[in-house]
């Protein structure tokens, strides 16, 4: 399923972003020259790519065949965040008993209201991604087509060859859906479908306990939805800790979605109105019926159409295959974000878009490698990390002490009411260099840069320790990690010499 070029419903606001990310009458210019850089993708790691090109003085080509933005601006971080925060305010009025807040289960949310909300800010958002701006403000040549290459330092598109001295391939990746029986003739939405609903679905199941699973999972649950949420694994997230995953499982339990968790998806079958989703566990076998279904698994990396042959780049499953210098087997060709990378989040695509930036236009050497890459699943609670995770560690041989500070000895969490989580670090065994880090907290993603930027700059946990935090905040459960390291210092003999440095001192 691709993206639809007309995003439903055929609203004003949905207008405004067409008219920003594909004009529909938009006259591409004619190549001048050879190109310092021709980009194929405008999604996050080709906008970024050829922005920052062009504002260090590079002849820079962008070319996208479809929504400029890609999945971030369309279907991806900007509506989800949307609707999640839409999800939250209805959930928050409804608990608000314990702080004094009477209405309760009374209240009900205009999910038609929240999409246009959705919608409306989206469009005002992309401006920021659109043609205009990239040709008028930053000097960019905007070409809207398919592009292909038509050799290996040449690129058609709309009939017109833009020849270049480097080009980069950012063009990302789509939903994919797995291949169970019946699937496709029932019907099913992905990220790139399911913002466009101008009406609730009464029953939605999800396919897929992974981020965006869990995150529209519990954002529909909250709008009123009855949800079921379907997962292979024994629980979500499976690639977090478990006792994080435990914390979100025990809190979507108890906000009424239906976890089906260990389960074989045997197929998939329409019953009238219904889709009825066939199960497995334990030899034996139940069925699940819903109005809709979101599949929140796969993702296929968009390389149809581009003719890497003619360019000598070689590509695989996963997409275009580069080096740590994020080259590919043409040496004049890079590229960056999902089409290439095994983190598909947009900051890591911003981030190897500079790498790429700096290694195809000026001689540069930076690893894609050498990146720390944290990411959040934007849950309630959300569930942050950065870094090693403890089994990572022991798979790598490298010892290591791990520390855990529970939300409900921070004095924030606990007036907060949010007290469900918890912060973590593991550290090199015998020393404060921090290796990773998980938060579970309801602004985890908020947190999690204070250990990305100890881990990126070097500094240990005793750094963290000895920068005030300002009181109250939930933010001290990080400080508090360095507290508990200090306390963990002070061994029996440690503190019988210090003792006994102390009564000396009060003779």
């Amino acid at each position: 399923m691709a993206i639809p070029l007309q995003p439903a419903p055929h609203d004003s606001h949905n207008a405004t972003l067409v008219a920003n990310v594909h004009p529909p009458a938009w006259v591409n210019p004619e190549p001048v020259g050879r190109y310092n850089l021709v980009v194929i993708g405008a999604g996050t790691a080709g906008l970024v790519s050829a922005a920052g090109a062009a504002g260090l003085g590079a002849r820079v080509a962008l070319i996208e065949r479809h929504l400029m933005g890609g999945d971030c601006l369309n279907v991806g971080c900007v509506p989800s965040k949307a609707v999640i925060r839409a999800s939250r305010a209805i959930h928050d009025a409804r608990s608000g008993d314990v702080f004094g807040v009477r209405g309760g289960e009374g209240l009900e949310i205009d999910f038609a209201l929240a999409m246009e909300r959705m919608r409306r800010l989206r469009a005002g958002i992309s401006r920021h991604d659109s043609a205009r701006r990239f040709r008028d403000e930053l000097g960019v040549d905007v070409f809207i087509g398919e592009g292909r290459f038509a050799g290996p330092d040449c690129v058609e598109v709309d009939g017109r060859r833009l020849s270049f001295d480097r080009a980069a391939v950012c063009t990302g990746a789509r939903a994919a859906a797995p291949p169970i029986p019946g699937l496709d003739e029932a019907g099913y939405l992905t990220n790139e479908t399911i913002f466009s609903l101008t009406e609730l679905p009464p029953r939605l199941a999800v396919i897929g306990g992974g981020p965006i699973g869990c995150e529209m999972a519990q954002a529909f649950a909250r709008f009123g939805s009855r949800v079921t949420l379907v997962e292979v694994g024994q629980h979500i997230l499976s690639r977090e800790d478990a006792d994080a995953a435990a914390i979100l499982q025990a809190v979507f339990v108890r906000e009424g979605i239906d976890l089906q968790l260990g389960v074989k998806i045997s197929g998939v079958e329409t019953d009238g109105d219904d889709k009825v989703i066939h199960l497995e566990r334990a030899g034996g076998t139940f069925a699940v019926r819903a109005d809709a279904i979101l599949v929140g698994v796969g993702r296929a990396p968009n390389v149809e159409g581009l003719e890497l042959e003619r360019a000598g780049i070689r590509s695989d499953r996963s997409g275009v295959v580069v080096n740590d210098r994020l080259q590919t087997s043409n040496p004049r060709v890079y590229a960056a974000g999902d089409i290439c990378s095994p983190y598909k989040f947009t900051h890591t695509a911003d981030a190897q878009a500079r790498i790429l930036i700096a290694n195809a236009l000026f001689m540069g050497r930076q690893k894609a490698s050498a990146l720390t890459i944290p990411w959040c699943t934007y849950t309630d609670p959300e569930i942050a990390h950065v870094g090693l995770y403890a089994r990572d560690a022991d798979e790598r041989g490298i010892a290591v002490d791990t520390l855990t500070v529970p939300l409900e000895s921070v004095d924030r969490a606990i007036l907060d009411g949010e007290t469900e989580g918890f912060a973590r670090v593991h550290l090199r065994r015998g020393s404060d260099r921090i290796l990773g880090a998980t938060i579970v907290a309801r602004h985890a993603g908020e947190m999690i840069g204070e250990f990305s930027l100890a881990i990126t700059t070097g500094l240990g946990l005793s750094a963290i320790g000895r920068t005030i935090h300002p009181y109250p905040t939930q933010a001290e459960a990080i400080r508090k990690l360095a507290d508990a390291r200090n306390r963990s210092r002070l061994t029996p003999t440690v503190k019988k010499i210090l003792g006994g440095w102390l009564r000396w001192r009060r003779r």
